[in-house]
């Protein structure tokens, strides 16, 4: 089941195995956690830390009998094997990315921002975005989701899906016309990041974070950049930005 935490629960025999050897064996009423990308957590009534786990597996096998249920999971020489001699339980429950609530999708569940994601918890739609971009208050004219704020050589305004309004068009939209080194025009591009490409040498900048300076350029003739820590080229190997700007 996608997107779901598998719970099991009972009195188990515990096993953890590294190199072929066993590390740990552990015996008593325990739930087992399997979240969506297989990792195992393995709780038992003492303190916050799993009693054993093993995150994101390469295989994991479920099988059953007349007592209950068997998980084996392993990952290259590691192995988590639980095995219950009386079940409790076995279930299944949605699960979702949990961050702080930005705004409201189009089928009206709950948009949260998840690092470099906006992720809803109903129909699990999902947005990558800059990781420094902020969500602001006000939602697109065109679609209705929230409105992002990006400071990447132009401080911008775009709609969180790029399919409506991309974060590059607009940014490209405020910079203007930017040159390579070799003559060649730079095009800002969102892959992975929001970057500033040369059309013919195939250069790539990632645009820092700050606004593009008033009427002043690096020594080298890429555009110089203000940004929190003081002035910068568009060229991060670059040591020649100005010192004032």
């Amino acid at each position: 089941m996608q997107d779901a935490i598998r719970v099991l629960a009972g009195e188990c025999a515990v096993r953890y195995e590294a190199g072929g050897e066993t590390e740990r064996t552990l015996r008593g009423d325990v739930v087992v956690l399997v979240k969506p990308d297989d990792t195992v957590l393995v709780h038992d009534s003492d303190g916050y830390q799993p009693a054993a786990w093993l995150t994101r597996p390469g295989v994991v096998r479920y099988t059953r009998d007349a007592r209950g249920f068997r998980l084996d999971a392993a990952d290259g020489d590691e192995r988590l094997v639980v095995e219950s001699a009386t079940e409790h339980g076995d279930a299944h429950y949605p699960a979702s990315p949990a961050g702080p609530p930005v705004g409201t999708c189009g089928c009206e569940g709950t948009l949260v921002r998840d690092g470099g994601r906006v992720v809803c918890v109903d129909c699990r739609a999902q947005y990558a975005i800059p990781r420094d971009a902020a969500v602001v208050g006000e939602t697109c004219e065109d679609c209705g989701l929230p409105l992002l704020r990006v400071e990447r050589g132009v401080e911008v305004t775009a709609c969180l899906d790029r399919d409506c309004e991309p974060i590059a068009d607009a940014v490209r939209g405020a910079v203007g016309d930017w040159t390579c080194r070799c003559g060649g025009g730079l095009s800002v591009e969102a892959d992975r990041g929001l970057h500033a490409a040369c059309e013919d040498c195939g250069a790539r900048h990632r645009l820092p974070r700050g606004t593009a300076a008033d009427d002043s350029d690096c020594d080298c003739g890429f555009p110089a950049f203000d940004t929190r820590d003081g002035p910068r080229c568009l060229d991060a190997d670059c040591a020649r930005a100005p010192q004032s700007l």
